[in-house]
């Protein structure tokens, strides 16, 4: 399809004045973007950019993340004009409204065309380095025919100040990522005024010293926007490309300043503007020949999308591939690993459980990938006959993410997101502070992510407060729609990562143990973790407490249960893998499991919260402060965490 570049200025103006009626009637949203954005989003999308409209999430499409999400209304604006059939002009006009798809950020799942979810800036450039990775390993196993696309980012100098695109486009430099191409809206304006007064950046040079391409265009000349295209395009390092433009471009008395940036023109200022570029239309309307332009351009991949589309579906393992589809009988050796856990009662760190779990996953389905930050021989997150990626073979299932958290969380949802892909990620528990932005994204977009988090309570020990987690399983738990696994042992241990493997929509977590625990478990015929709670040993009487732990802390309770069974008090132990799973069980089966005993919780970890387990008659084990340093059973017993100190708060309710 031949556009010139008066056909791409009305199909920019259209973009800009969809945008600014939208925002206008909202009374809120950000027009300044989408404005100075305009010309480059029709070019992209105009000429270049492979999607399928009426198959939206057509499998080998270009992928596209509105980094800056707050200049939503572009991307709104693009789908309409582009021909998505779940947007209409009436979602349009309901922008930012309650229940509205077009909601005030991008939220996947909203709309077809949406890729993910931004907002928090710099979140959007660093998952689509994991959408970039994702698209390579795919290519390096099935061929150009099958999974060979582009991975476009529009971001601006927000998504570039935000430490984590640091750590991204350092790992995308490193990993000569030369599918993904960035489009900096270069406009020098933030929220507060004139980007100089924060930043003196020189961001061409930063992103060269990280091997990247670079290329400095105006985001107003068309002719400029397609040669930076299609040399990017060429390219063998990921680019950015620096697009200079004039926030709230056409807007006479704003354009160029923080005024447009996050406020609605007003219906002066938005009438000026229409004078100023020449569209004479009322208010959501799109003149014919325009719209047609739009539509025609929302086809221009339609034949390719055929042509992939008979190449893929005559490949059965592909499409099982990029589906998720995990294959027949895959936990089979992780069954027989827990069989073989029940004869031998191994005494191992729950750690080194899930190492043990992975020997027996890794090899049998096809779409995890593994990494961890520069911690694998800590996390136990690399096993035999993984192989790392690299920028000269692809071909692998281990991510070297270097001293990255922030970035790797992001980079797992952006892999997560792709399809094709089921990641897990480790470092230590404490250190997830740095990743809880993009976990939190994971869960509000509903991921199969996995977080391989150790070295999870102050069992760490000689490393001292700064290293010992005490707030972070409080917290995760109190976040929606994640699944916080605490296992006791193997068998624990490999139930977690059953059911993470199987979680397509809920990201979970593993805290794993440093120190060694022993078999507790007796059976494993069903997966109790499951449950998220169970009796794991029961009192041989009538129940005269109730025990509650996570973790290594089960078997300090077990130990506690005989000591107390020899005082002639009878106690249930229960343990808690999973307070969400558990939540979600009947009032019922709640009840038989807590039972009406007085109960007693028990983690080496912040006591907040276990009151909605306890009652507030009942008692919490654990801290209310920060650790310390010392050897890991020193510290135990510094906090009473500790058999005998569980023994002296039954016997005060007993």
């Amino acid at each position: 399809m031949s556009l010139n570049n008066q056909k791409l200025q009305q199909m920019a103006n259209a973009i800009r004045f969809l945008s600014a009626e939208a925002i206008e009637k909202a009374n809120s949203g950000h027009p300044g973007m989408p404005l100075g954005m305009a010309d480059v989003a029709a070019v992209l999308f105009g000429k270049y950019i492979h999607i399928a409209p009426d198959a939206p999430r057509w499998f080998n499409r270009d992928r596209f993340v509105l980094s800056a999400g707050h200049g939503s209304m572009l991307l709104y604006s693009l789908f309409y004009l582009l021909g998505y059939p779940d947007i209409t002009i009436e979602d349009i006009k309901n922008f930012r409204q309650l229940g509205a798809k077009t909601a005030g950020h991008p939220e996947y799942g909203h709309l077809s065309g949406i890729d993910m979810t931004t907002g928090p800036l710099g979140q959007g450039i660093s998952s689509a380095v994991g959408m970039a990775i994702a698209e390579r390993l795919i290519n390096a196993k099935y061929g150009n025919d099958l999974c060979n696309h582009f991975t476009y980012v529009i971001c601006g100098d927000g998504c570039l100040m935000e430490g984590i695109s640091e750590e991204a486009i350092s790992l995308a430099g490193h990993l000569k990522l030369n599918k993904l191409i960035v489009l900096w809206d270069n406009n020098n304006i933030t929220i507060d005024g004139t980007v100089d007064k924060a930043n003196t950046t020189d961001q061409l040079a930063r992103f060269r010293a990280a091997e990247w391409n670079t290329i400095s265009i105006s985001g107003h000349d068309y002719d400029q926007i397609s040669t930076a295209i299609e040399e990017a395009q060429r390219s063998n390092k990921p680019t950015l490309i620096a697009c200079k433009t004039t926030i709230g471009f056409g807007a006479p008395n704003k354009s160029g300043t923080s005024k447009v940036h996050g406020s609605p023109l007003g219906s002066e200022e938005l009438s000026l503007m229409k004078k100023n570029l020449g569209w004479d239309y009322e208010p959501f309307s799109v003149p014919n020949e325009v719209m047609a332009t739009w539509r025609a351009a929302g086809q221009k991949s339609a034949a390719l999308y055929q042509q992939w589309r008979e190449k893929a579906e005559a490949n059965t393992e592909f499409m099982n591939f990029i589906r998720n589809n995990l294959p027949q009988n895959w936990d089979k050796h992780l069954n027989e690993l827990k069989a073989q856990v029940l004869q031998q009662q191994p005494k191992v760190a729950t750690r080194k459980a899930s190492q043990m779990c992975l020997e027996n996953l890794v090899s049998y389905i096809p779409q995890m990938i593994g990494g961890s930050a520069d911690l694998a021989a800590s996390n136990l997150t690399f096993v035999d006959g993984m192989k790392t990626i690299t920028a000269d073979d692809y071909n692998g299932n281990n991510i070297m993410y270097g001293i990255r958290e922030h970035a790797m969380a992001a980079i797992m949802n952006g892999l997560s997101l792709h399809g094709g892909v089921i990641p897990y990620g480790g470092t230590f528990l404490v250190f997830s502070d740095y990743m809880r932005p993009s976990m939190r994204l994971a869960a509000l977009m509903g991921l199969r992510v996995i977080y391989v988090l150790t070295h999870d309570s102050i069992g760490v020990g000689e490393d001292g407060p700064t290293h010992q987690p005490i707030e972070h399983l409080a917290s995760y738990r109190a976040m929606p729609n994640i699944n916080v696994f605490r296992p006791c042992d193997v068998i624990e241990t490999a139930e977690a990562w059953q059911l993470a493997v199987e979680s397509e929509t809920t990201p979970s977590i593993l805290a794993l143990s440093r120190q060694s625990v022993p078999t507790l478990r007796t059976s494993c015929s069903e997966n109790l973790t499951a449950r998220g709670a169970y009796i794991i040993s029961p009192a041989d009487g009538k129940v005269q407490a109730t025990l509650i732990a996570t973790g290594t802390e089960v078997s300090l309770a077990v130990a506690a249960q005989k000591q107390l069974k020899n005082l002639g008090i009878d106690v249930n132990v229960v343990s808690m893998p999973c307070c969400e799973l558990f939540d979600n069980q009947s009032e019922e089966y709640k009840q038989s499991i807590l039972g009406s005993a007085p109960r007693i919780a028990v983690e080496a970890a912040s006591i907040y919260g276990w009151e909605k387990y306890t009652g507030m008659n009942g008692a919490t084990i654990g801290l209310s402060g920060f650790g310390t340093s010392g050897k890991g059973e020193d510290v135990y017993a510094h906090f009473g965490i500790t058999a005998d100190h569980i023994v002296e708060v039954v016997k005060k309710f007993v």
